[in-house]
């Protein structure tokens, strides 16, 4: 295991070496994120977005472009955290028109089960007069991220979860990155769910007619502050409150949410880095 892990790193350190080439100018590297598509890696920067996906016939596909939106232009703390969301969900369109044989995670008939399954299970939660408010919210947060997480369990773009976070966790931090990763999405979890469950206890207590807007003013806020909480958490991820926070996010990386990528898998994740990082450069040249 520890050989195959070393080797691993090795492909990638030499698969990186033009990225690498491209930063020694540079004092600080790109702040870099990522999707992990069923048959291929999305990776984004300040400025831009590349995507590689793997051809049934084994052939790889790279296409790369620059953004449309930047969420980096959004000051206001309220609007910042929902406009990255927005920022990184409408290069999905961008990437479907560039690069038509990319599959994405919400094409497959199993997440679209999983979603109608959980959205029935959250009303029963909400209309069940047995659960206070509060586990009502709770137990509701929990079952809004279900889908996602299972249906990420055990399949390709699990893998290809994990080849996104080792390929960046490689060109950030060297040799040595792993399938998990301190920024992934999934350490919102911990802050979201909280956020939202005070926040919609809150708007329950708003007049019956001022209910719904209430809530999803809740929802705005709620999402708003997780991502503030998110940022606290990636700048301090020594303090005690972070890791706590960041655990059941690491939990689902490690148990559900990534595999172990193939040596092709990992080809995939590095395509999409080293164009990103190559158009990011251009960008600033």
């Amino acid at each position: 295991m520890a050989a195959a892990r070393r080797a691993r790193d090795l492909r990638l350190i030499l698969g990186l070496a033009r990225v690498g080439t491209l930063c020694e100018m540079r004092e600080e590297k790109l702040r870099l994120g990522g999707m992990a598509l069923p048959n291929g890696v999305l990776v984004h920067g300040p400025s831009a977005w590349a995507c590689a996906i793997r051809h049934p016939d084994g052939s790889l596909e790279v296409a790369s472009a620059r953004k449309r939106f930047r969420a980096a232009r959004i000051t206001s703390p309220l609007l910042r955290g929902p406009a990255r969301i927005a920022e990184a969900l409408s290069l999905l369109p961008q990437v479907k028109r560039k690069l038509p044989a990319a599959r994405l995670p919400m094409e497959s008939p199993r997440v679209v089960a999983l979603m109608v399954g959980a959205a029935v299970a959250v009303k029963g939660v909400r209309d069940s007069e047995r659960l206070r408010p509060a586990a009502q919210e709770l137990l509701s947060g929990l079952l809004s991220i279900a889908p996602a997480a299972f249906a990420l369990r055990g399949s390709e773009l699990a893998a290809y979860h994990g080849a996104e976070h080792i390929s960046i966790g490689t060109y950030e931090h060297g040799p040595g990155a792993t399938k998990e990763h301190e920024r992934c999405g999934g350490h919102l979890i911990g802050p979201l769910v909280a956020t939202s469950a005070v926040g919609n206890v809150l708007a329950g207590l708003a007049p019956q007619r001022l209910r719904n807007p209430a809530r999803a003013f809740a929802q705005l806020g709620a999402l708003a502050a997780s991502t503030e909480i998110f940022g606290w958490m990636s700048r301090h991820p020594g303090h005690l409150v972070a890791q706590a926070l960041s655990k059941p996010g690491h939990e689902l990386q490690h148990r559900l949410s990534t595999a172990e990528p193939s040596a092709e898998q990992l080809e995939v994740a590095e395509a999409a880095l080293a164009a990103c990082v190559e158009l990011e450069h251009g960008a600033d040249d």
